[in-house]
């Protein structure tokens, strides 16, 4: 069998090569043909967005999808927005990256034991993926988690907790999605050597700027998380 770090590396280009979506391959090309002003001399990404990180990480972080203008332009997770701003400068004070900025894809950015995904790899229209297109991109999240078989799930909002909770579901692990309710600090055993689900409010610029979401609300989850990776 091949180490995790080669098993992702032929999922993600399996990933990047991906176009089951028409709407979504409509919307992202676009973008990046059209382009923001700030970012006219970028070459957008343009194409689906693999998972980033450390390959045998303990923790693994479910996003909801790719922004428009951010990592649909740089081609990595939660990079050149606001609201990886918040979460990278949140996973350096906790110990998790090595810096806390993600700027571009050659910044030298580097994540300890944490890989992030996304329920859907591509930028949907208004940051809201359809169900199908959810549906599409499921076998890809289900194929991180049986190779790097993390202890522990932390989902950025509700549409990342249900898209966990409904592989499980699918699986039979769970009977129902309704028995775990997300919440900001919400902690779930699903089941007996699952990974611990936890949540927290997406770090979207709604909710920080909102100030629905703090630094100090995210360190507080981190800091359970690691507690809880080391024991």
């Amino acid at each position: 069998m091949p180490e995790e770090s080669s098993q992702l590396l032929i999922l993600n280009q399996e990933i990047v090569a991906c176009r089951k979506c028409p709407r979504l391959v409509r919307y992202r090309e676009k973008v990046a043909r059209e382009k923001r002003r700030a970012y006219r001399e970028w070459t957008y990404w343009g194409k689906p967005v693999p998972g980033f990180g450390d390959a045998h990480a303990q923790l693994l972080i479910l996003g909801l999808a790719p922004a428009a203008h951010g990592a649909n332009r740089t081609g990595r997770m939660f990079t050149g927005d606001r609201s990886g701003d918040f979460l990278y400068a949140a996973l350096h004070k906790a110990g998790f990256a090595n810096q806390a900025t993600s700027l571009r894809r050659e910044d030298g950015l580097r994540l300890e034991n944490v890989y992030i995904s996304a329920t859907c790899r591509c930028a949907p229209p208004d940051n809201k993926p359809l169900p199908k297109e959810i549906s599409n991109c499921r076998s890809y999240f289900e194929r991180e988690l049986e190779i790097s078989k993390p202890k522990a799930i932390l989902a950025l909002g509700k549409i990342a907790w249900d898209a966990y909770l409904e592989i499980l579901k699918l699986h039979g692990v769970i009977t129902s999605r309704a028995l775990y309710k997300f919440a900001h600090g919400a902690e779930a055993e699903v089941a007996l050597g699952a990974p611990r689900l936890f949540g927290v409010y997406h770090p979207s610029q709604q909710n920080t700027q909102t100030g629905r979401v703090t630094p100090a609300m995210y360190a507080q989850v981190l800091r359970r998380i690691r507690r809880f990776l080391e024991k």
